[in-house]
C-alpha cells in the first residue's frame, strides 16, 4: 500500500474516531474535559493491543484520579513535526467541540532521522501558533534525541521544546518517555517504544502535569 494511501485512511479513521469521541454540545458530557493527545506513534500505542496505550490508559488515571476527561487520539505512527503540522487543521475542525488542552507529542521521528532541529522548530512552532489563535491550551511533551547522536545536535534538538513552551506560554513536560525509556520491560523489542508496563510509567508521570494544564491540578 502506498503511503498516501495509509495516510488517507488513517486520516479518514481518525475522522470517524473524533466524530465518534466527541458528545454534542447539549449533552452533559459536553462540560468534561476534553484532550486531544497529538502524536505520533507514542500517542498511538504503537505495537500494543487497543485499549492498552497511551491515550486509554491517561483517561483511565485521570478517571480514577476523579477527572471525568476524554482523551482522543490523535497519533499517527511515523508523524514527523511536518505531517503534524500539515494536519492539525482538519483534526481540530472534525471535532465537534474545542479540546480543553492539546498534548502535543511530535520531534521524535525528525530526530531519527536526522532532520535540522530548525525544521522541527519551526513546524513545532506553528502548531503551537495555530493552537494560540484557537485559544486551545497546550501541553508540550518533550524529547530527548539518542545519546549516540552528534552532541552539538543533541543540544540544539532538546533545546527546541522549553523554549517553544516559554514563547508560547504553554505547559512543559519535560521528556515524554521519563522513567521508560532504556529502563529493563519498559520498552518493546525495538528498543524504541514502550510495552504497556512503560506506557503506565510514562502516564504517571504526565498525569499532574496534564492536570495542571488543565488546571485541575
Amino acid at each position: 500500500m502506498k503511503a498516501m494511501n495509509r495516510r488517507s485512511i488513517a486520516a479518514a479513521l481518525l475522522s470517524m474516531m473524533l466524530v465518534g469521541a466527541s458528545p454534542p454540545a447539549t449533552s452533559p458530557d459536553s462540560a468534561r474535559p476534553l484532550v486531544l493527545a497529538f502524536g505520533d506513534s507514542l500517542t498511538a500505542g504503537y505495537g500494543l493491543d487497543q485499549g492498552l496505550g497511551f491515550v486509554p490508559q491517561l483517561q483511565a488515571t485521570l478517571r480514577r484520579h476523579g477527572i471525568a476527561a476524554t482523551v482522543v487520539d490523535g497519533g499517527v505512527s511515523g508523524d514527523t513535526s511536518e505531517a503534524g503540522k500539515a494536519r492539525l487543521g482538519w483534526t481540530l475542525d472534525g471535532m465537534e467541540r474545542k479540546p480543553d488542552l492539546v498534548i502535543v507529542e511530535l520531534g521524535a521521528n525528525d530526530m531519527l532521522r536526522g532532520l535540522d532541529p530548525k525544521l522541527t522548530e519551526a513546524n513545532l512552532n506553528a502548531i503551537l501558533s495555530d493552537l494560540d489563535r484557537r485559544k486551545i491550551p497546550v501541553l508540550v511533551a518533550g524529547m530527548r534525541a539518542a545519546p549516540n547522536l552528534d552532541p552539538a545536535y543533541i543540544a540544539r534538538f532538546e533545546a527546541i521544546f522549553p523554549a517553544l513552551a516559554k514563547r508560547h506560554g504553554a505547559e512543559l513536560y519535560p521528556f515524554f518517555l521519563e522513567g521508560a525509556a532504556a529502563q529493563p520491560g519498559m520498552q518493546q523489542a525495538d528498543g524504541m517504544h514502550p510495552t504497556f508496563a512503560g506506557v503506565k510509567r510514562i502516564v504517571t508521570g504526565i498525569a499532574p502535569a496534564v492536570k495542571q494544564a488543565l488546571k485541575l491540578g
